[in-house]
This record gives C-alpha cells, structure tokens and sequence, in this order.
C-alpha cells in the first residue's frame, strides 16, 4: 500500500487510487507484483488501496509479456489469495499455485528442506528495491499511466542491476 495524498475527491478505480483500510481511510493505492524466484519483477499492477489482492490476480498475470514455457509453472502466494476464484483464475493461465496457511512460513524458518522454506521475502524485496526510487514512496501523480510508467522505469531499473550484479558473480567465479 502507498499513500496517494493528492488522490481524487471521490477516488474511482479507473485513477488506481482509493480509501486505505490500514490507514484511517485516506487515499492509497496497492501495488501488485509478480516476480520470479530471484526477485526479478515480471509484471506490476496498480488498483486503489481498498481493493483486495484477490481481484488482482487475473490483470497481474495477464500482464506478463515475457514468453512462457508450455508446461505449467508453479505460482507461491500467500493466504489472503485463498479460495475458489483465485484457484480457477490460476489454473486457467497454465500456473500451479501454491498458498501457503498463515503461519506456515514462521513455523519453517529454519527449514533445510527446500520444499518448506519460505518464499515470500523474495517478494517483500522487490517491494523495497521499489521503494529505494523515492518518488515511488509516496504517489505524488493522480493519472495511474503516469504513475504505472515510474513503476516501470523503476522495475527496468532493478532488472539492469540485477543483471550486472548477476554477471558480475559469473565473471569472478
């Protein structure tokens, strides 16, 4: 969630931007990402704040550009994306899902078992490499493209340096 100070006077879902729950109602907006298992970020939405992360899962992996293997790929979410809808909404673009139960992932912290290892921080730091562009900490635009377009500037950025930093642990070894 961001904050959006500068949202509309009746904030509407075609803006991305709309009254924030967690935040005593003011305007927000929320952030979905996909990403791949290294943190590279895939694809970004952007929806109002009160809108709920399970309304989001067709347009987030719709939006993937990037050629797709034909066999299925497996997909980790956490447990606000349980139920039917999101299940029949996976299964439809070819992904196989795995959301783990609230608490789950404390309790197998320090798992060696690949299997049961938590996998949800990959996600948590591409939303921090996100919020290292200071602009993007708060939402200053009240256009969504506008907004979407620093998103992926920001993104496009990330994936440069991760590409360098990649490159650079191949030349050394």
């Amino acid at each position: 969630m961001t904050k959006a100070p500068f949202g509309y006077a009746a904030p509407t879902e075609e803006h991305g931007i709309g009254h924030n729950p967690t935040d005593r109602g003011k305007h927000g907006t929320k952030r979905s990402t996909l990403s791949d298992g290294h943190g590279f970020p895939l694809t970004i939405e952007v929806a109002g704040a009160k809108v709920h992360d399970t309304q989001l899962v067709a347009a987030t992996l719709d939006a993937v550009v990037i050629a797709r293997p034909d066999r299925a790929q497996n997909l980790c979410l956490d447990a606000g994306y349980v139920g039917e809808k999101t299940a029949t909404v996976v299964a439809e673009r070819a992904y196989t899902a795995h959301v783990r139960p609230r608490g789950e992932d404390a309790a197998n912290a320090r798992s060696t078992d690949l299997a049961k290892t938590p996998r949800r921080w990959v996600v948590e730091r591409l939303h921090s490499w996100l919020n290292r562009s200071r602009h993007l900490l708060v939402r200053w635009e009240k256009r969504k493209d506008t907004y979407l377009a620093f998103l992926h500037l920001a993104c496009a950025l990330i994936s440069f340096q991760q590409c360098d930093r990649f490159l650079a642990s191949t030349v050394t070894e």
